[in-house]
């Protein structure tokens, strides 16, 4: 077994590296670290976490991934996080509670790609 920090790091394949640098800021508190002419990186919202926004003709397009998530630390933050959201325009896709007290939300970021954000 080899040691890690867990996984780092997403490269996401996005239509607008700006648009999604805006929504992931607003949404999720991330902060820009690196940036070329097509991709833009960015640090968060976990301390080492790395979510790489790179321009192409294959945004949002999906294929053994369905989803990946984000695990908040209060059963009410998946309320503000649905809040947040719907201020942003972003498609709530799907929410409810995987058990009594275990809240869930599914949302799509610009480009269609879906997030979980969740309590447990």
């Amino acid at each position: 077994m080899i040691k890690t920090y867990g996984l780092t790091h997403l490269n996401l394949e996005v239509a607008d590296p700006e648009a999604s640098l805006r929504f992931y800021e607003q949404m999720f508190g991330v902060k820009e670290y690196f940036r070329d002419e097509n991709s833009i990186q960015v640090q968060g919202p976990g301390e080492k976490d790395v979510l790489a926004f790179v321009r192409s003709d294959n945004a949002g397009v999906v294929g053994g991934i369905s989803h990946f998530g984000f695990r908040v630390m209060a059963p009410e933050d998946v309320g503000s996080a649905i809040e947040t959201a719907r201020s942003m325009g972003a498609a709530i896709l799907k929410a409810g509670e995987f058990a009594p007290g275990y809240p869930y939300v599914y949302i799509a970021d610009p480009d269609g790609y879906e997030i979980e954000i969740w309590y447990e």
